[in-house]
C-alpha cells in the first residue's frame, strides 16, 4: 500500500484524520509514520491538544496493522482495546507519530492466532516527535477480528 492510498483510506473511513490534516509520511512493513500540523490540533496554550497527539499515535499504530494485514490478504476489523499514553513535553509545532510492533517477533503468532481463532491481539508502540525531539509514547493493544481473505497487497518499500 502506498502512502497516498493509506491517506485516502484514512480520510474516507476515519473523518477525524481529515479534520486533523493527517498526512502519511511513510509506509513500510516495519513501521508507519504519520504527520499533522499544529493549527487544526491547537489548544488554548498554543500547543498540540493532548487528544490530537494521542489520536495521531493511535492512527499510526492502527495504520501499521491495517497495512500489514492488507499486505497479507486479510480484511480484518481492527479495534484498539486499551492504550497508555505518556506525554514527555509540550508539542508547539507540526508533529509526527511513528508506529512499530512492540514485539517484532510476535507478528507470526498474531497471524496464526487470527487464522485459527478468527480473533487475535497484538501490541503496537508509537513515538510522537516534534522538531526531532521525542514528545511522547503510546503503547496500544489492538484486536483483529477476521474477515474475508482478499488478494494480498504489496507494501511499498522505502526507496
Amino acid at each position: 500500500m502506498q502512502a497516498a492510498d493509506l491517506q485516502a483510506y484514512l480520510y474516507q473511513h476515519i473523518p477525524l484524520s481529515r479534520a486533523m490534516e493527517v498526512a502519511v509520511a511513510a509506509v513500510a512493513p516495519n513501521g508507519v509514520t504519520l504527520t499533522a500540523p499544529l493549527a487544526p490540533n491547537i489548544n488554548h496554550r498554543a500547543t498540540v491538544f493532548g487528544g490530537s497527539a494521542s489520536a495521531l499515535a493511535i492512527l499510526a499504530a492502527w495504520s501499521l496493522l491495517h497495512t500489514r494485514l492488507r499486505a497479507e490478504g486479510w480484511t480484518a476489523t481492527l479495534v484498539i482495546q486499551r492504550n497508555s499514553m505518556e506525554y514527555q513535553q509540550a508539542i508547539a509545532g507540526a508533529f509526527s507519530a511513528h508506529a512499530v510492533l512492540a514485539d517484532a517477533d510476535g507478528w507470526e503468532r498474531f497471524i496464526k492466532t487470527l487464522s485459527r481463532r478468527g480473533k487475535a491481539r497484538i501490541e503496537v508502540a508509537a513515538v510522537l516527535e516534534c522538531d526531532g525531539a521525542e514528545a511522547g509514547r503510546l503503547c496500544g493493544e489492538f484486536v483483529a477480528l477476521a474477515g474475508q481473505r482478499a488478494p494480498a497487497m504489496r507494501l511499498a518499500q522505502p526507496g
